[in-house]
């Protein structure tokens, strides 16, 4: 019993390693999960069904539905939203204006992934993070002064925080499924003993 117990959270941390690591990279950026199927035809309807548009014109920077629907990842269409996936916080949608506006709204930094602020993840750390223009321009002039960038470019430090939120996301749901796993044995060894009792 024990084995196939081990084995089975085997199984399940993999599963869940290998869903977070994917679920992460295919969706284009700016766009719910849920909405996964909607974009994933060849042509694509408004969602106010004023107009539809090609795959390859969804985030092309031009407003072509009213609603926004083809922009979820730019600033091109004033009604747009934007989706935060904040893994390891609290998800959200923002306004798409703000979107490459030089100020880190989402705690992973996924708004600014065109502009010239390199966002920190700081999901894991509560989220509550924001970094200006200004703050960034001081802390990029530092980095280089230090050498804190790599031969393409980027940020050593970003990158290091960003992965150890993904160990600690996998280590929370490794200790979620242990536990699971251990009271669904327990609860079923008490009925198994209340039926050997009657």
């Amino acid at each position: 019993m024990e084995t196939t117990l081990t084995l089975l959270t085997i199984l399940l941390l993999s599963f869940c390693f290998f869903h977070v690591s994917i679920s992460s990279t295919e969706l284009p950026i700016g766009i719910h999960p849920l909405d996964e199927k909607y974009y994933a035809s060849n042509v694509i309807k408004c969602k106010d069904g004023t107009n539809s548009f090609t795959k390859d014109r969804l985030n092309d920077d031009f407003c072509d539905c009213i609603d926004g629907t083809d922009e979820p990842g730019t600033a091109a269409c004033p009604a747009g939203k934007f989706y935060c996936r904040n893994v390891g916080s609290t998800p959200k949608f923002l306004f798409s204006s703000r979107v490459n506006d030089d100020i880190c709204d989402c705690c992973d930094g996924s708004d600014e992934y065109d502009s010239n602020v390199d966002c920190p993840n700081t999901c894991v750390m509560g989220g509550d993070f924001s970094y200006k223009k200004r703050s960034y321009r001081l802390r990029r002039k530092h980095l280089d002064l230090i050498g804190g960038k790599n031969a393409n470019g980027v940020n050593m430090d970003d990158s290091a925080q960003r992965l150890q939120g993904l160990k600690i996301l996998v280590l929370v749901q490794v200790v979620l499924i242990i536990i699971f796993l251990v009271s669904r044995k327990l609860y079923r060894r008490s009925r198994s003993k209340r039926r050997h009792l009657r």
